[in-house]
């Protein structure tokens, strides 16, 4: 890698060049010892970014026999990238594991390679920048000392992927921190940023790039005496306390997440209950158990959606255009947080309405953000300068991207589009966050239709990771495409959806939300229909989900989209609108709402049985299936990533379309027939089904 001379000061670069022998280059791995016997070891792995694969560790064992045979003063571990040491394992590697026995023989394998590794009889120091994540910090934890510049990001994420760290980490992260702290890292799956992993014990120094290098060295100066183990350490992993300590963490994990469901939190509370206190052991039981997991269905199924997400991140790689200034009409909930958030991730933002309390109700939703993400200060400051409250609509002329956001009312809209067109730039992009209206009604306004695409955020915009990038007939590609850049910009999932009533996401979830509501009018507790979806792994019961969103928008959504598909409004949910019983944001909807949280009477939920959960999930499928039948999305893939990022659609199952496939479209299509027969036309087998048999 590449170094200024000028940054960083003689006596930390070395000898001259010279003076530099190269021991070896393998195709993934190169290393270089100076004059003064310090050898600095780079993985560069070919044509990709750094992840640990079955090729690099393979490469890694010779190095390690060769530095057993002929030591170096002291080893500095590094990327030959600048922008990252190590993401992690080698995630492709992942799909399709099924032999646990197989994985268990790899995981021996890389096992022993990384003991080696830390076994080595001289100061061994990893030198970080950038991402440093799984089981890159598994590497980095078998040296003695770690350096991190202070743009690093550290942490275990693979509890994300069903599974829980396997080279190693269980056992170095215990003995390195106390194991409560340890433990809630790789639980969590939480990324820390330099100075939080140094807090936390994680690396031992952080510096600029300018002092990087100067600072390994210096640790390798330290020596080879092990790192000092304090007494919370030690009494950390003692048996009495890990038994209190693992009854606190399952319990709380409980609260979150089902066994049956995420089994890779509680393997991992199990197996540092069972092992904590013995290296050699909790190495062994790590390897039983990721090996278990992995190739477990939730594991392969999560993987499945770091792929979905990764395969979403890539429709945003298709457009050059540069965006800087956004406009955002409608100071709403919507309108104002989807400001809040493009000022949050740097572009300039001005936001009007013609409700000059909105605006300001939005400028002090936006300070919660800010200062809930960026911590306070001078970052805080600086998002409220670039947020420009606008009330006469002004500077819409300089804007490079216009997103209304106001009533779901056609013509509210149409009035909009109608003014802003006389006044924004030619190349200006208009966008609108219509959630059902088909776009090509909003685009006739605008006479222009190919700068016009739909950008249908969700909501709350902070927590949910999806956008739906509409494209209407006339909508033109390097509009679809810079839409679906701007949204990875401002750090969203973008998805390119076809107009149609209600695109992907409304157009599934409004049957769902509808069934409960009419389960709610037979006779049952919402706190029992709830419970049914959450059996199931949705993260949240539909009633629950309805009162969050709102009544109203519901029922506006709802009878917008019975237009065009066999939906109806149940009477009970007009009854509440009408009354203005709108949910969570009026205290009160289908529950009584206090302190944000729905308060639910537990002892009114009775089991639910398979057939009502049937009734609420196979709405979405079909639902699904009827998207693709009409190409709202370009395949299932598509369709479930929309429904796993857009309304956290029960992630270990893979979305609804792979839960069906894993359930069997001939099941399916029977249960759904059985609903018809018991219920009415509304649960119809849609002749995507039929048309998909006659295709096998």
């Amino acid at each position: 890698m590449a170094h200024d001379i000028h940054d960083r000061p003689e006596d930390a670069a070395g000898k001259s060049e010279q003076n530099r022998v190269v021991p070896e280059k393998t195709k993934h791995w190169r290393s270089e010892r100076d004059g003064d016997g310090v050898e600095t070891l780079y993985l560069d792995r070919a044509k990709s970014a750094n992840t640990l694969g079955r090729e690099v560790l393979e490469e890694l064992e010779p190095i390690v026999e060769r530095l057993e045979k002929d030591p170096p003063a002291g080893l500095i571990l590094t990327s030959a990238k600048d922008g990252h040491f190590v993401y992690g394992g080698d995630v492709n590697e992942f799909q399709g594991l099924n032999d646990a026995g197989e994985v268990k023989e790899l995981l021996e394998r890389v096992h022993g390679i990384l003991d080696r590794f830390e076994a080595l009889p001289f100061p061994t120091v990893a030198m970080i920048r950038g991402a440093c994540l799984g089981g890159g910090l598994e590497l980095a934890l078998a040296c003695r000392h770690r350096v991190a510049r202070d743009d690093a990001t550290i942490g275990f994420p693979e509890i994300k992927l069903g599974i829980h760290p396997g080279f190693g980490g269980t056992a170095r992260s215990t003995r390195l921190l106390p194991a409560p702290s340890a433990m809630q890292t790789m639980l969590t799956g939480k990324i820390h940023d330099a100075r939080k992993a140094k807090k936390l014990g994680l690396v031992d120094d952080v510096q600029p790039e300018r002092h990087l290098e100067a600072a390994a060295r210096r640790a390798i100066a330290k020596g080879f005496a092990p790192p000092h183990k304090g007494w919370k350490v030690r009494s950390s992993n003692a048996l009495p306390a890990r038994r209190v300590a693992a009854e606190v963490m399952q319990r709380k994990t409980r609260k979150k997440a089902r066994k049956d469901h995420y089994p890779a939190p509680f393997a991992l509370i199990d197996l540092w209950r069972r092992h904590g206190g013995n290296k050699a052991d909790m190495l062994a039981g790590e390897r039983d158990s990721v090996a278990r997991l992995i190739t477990g269905e939730t594991a392969q199924n999560l993987i499945r959606v770091f792929f979905l997400r990764e395969r979403l991140k890539k429709a945003s790689e298709s457009s050059d255009r540069k965006i800087e200034h956004v406009h955002v009409i409608g100071a709403g909930v919507m309108g104002g947080d989807i400001a809040a958030w493009c000022a949050l991730k740097g572009f300039r933002v001005s936001l009007s309405d013609i409700d000059v309390e909105q605006i300001g109700a939005a400028v002090g939703r936006a300070d919660e953000l800010f200062r809930k993400k960026l911590g306070g200060g001078g970052k805080v400051r600086d998002a409220h300068d670039r947020l420009h409250a606008d009330p006469s609509g002004k500077a819409v002329r300089h804007a490079d991207l216009v997103i209304e956001a106001v009533a779901e009312v056609l013509d509210v809209k149409k009035k909009v589009f109608a003014e802003v067109v006389e006044q924004v730039r030619d190349d200006a992009l208009l966008a609108t966050n219509t959630s059902a209206i088909p776009l090509e009604d909003i685009a006739r306004s605008v006479g222009q239709a190919e700068r016009v695409l739909g950008l249908h955020f969700f909501n709350p915009v902070a927590k949910l990771p999806l956008v739906e990038v509409v494209r209407a007939e006339g909508t033109s590609e390097e509009t679809a495409a810079a839409g679906a850049a701007f949204c990875d910009a401002i750090g969203k999932l973008p998805l390119p959806v076809k107009s149609a009533p209600g695109f992907l996401v409304n157009r599934v979830l409004t049957p769902y939300l509808l069934e409960a509501m009419k389960l709610i009018e037979e006779g049952h507790a919402p706190e029992t229909v709830d419970r049914a979806a959450e059996e199931f792994g949705m993260p949240m019961g539909p009633v629950e989900l309805a009162d969050s969103v709102g009544l109203d928008i519901a029922l506006e959504v709802g009878e917008r989209l019975a237009e065009h598909f066999r939906l109806e409004a149940p009477d009970q949910l007009k009854q509440l609108v009408e009354e203005e019983k709108f949910g969570k944001k009026t205290g009160e909807g289908f529950y009584v709402w206090k302190d944000g949280k729905a308060q639910k009477d537990t002892k009114a939920a009775v089991e639910p049985d398979d057939a009502m959960i049937d009734r609420l999930i196979l709405q979405m499928v079909n639902a699904c299936a009827g998207c693709l039948r009409d190409g709202v999305v370009e395949d299932a893939d598509m369709a479930d990533a929309g429904m796993i990022f857009g309304t956290g659609f029960a992630p270990f199952r893979g979305g609804p379309m792979h839960y069906a496939q894993h359930r069997g479209h001939d099941d399916v299509v029977a249960a759904l027939k059985r609903l018809t027969d018991a219920h009415g036309k509304r649960f119809e087998p849609d002749s995507f089904w039929s048309e998909k048999s006659k295709r096998r």
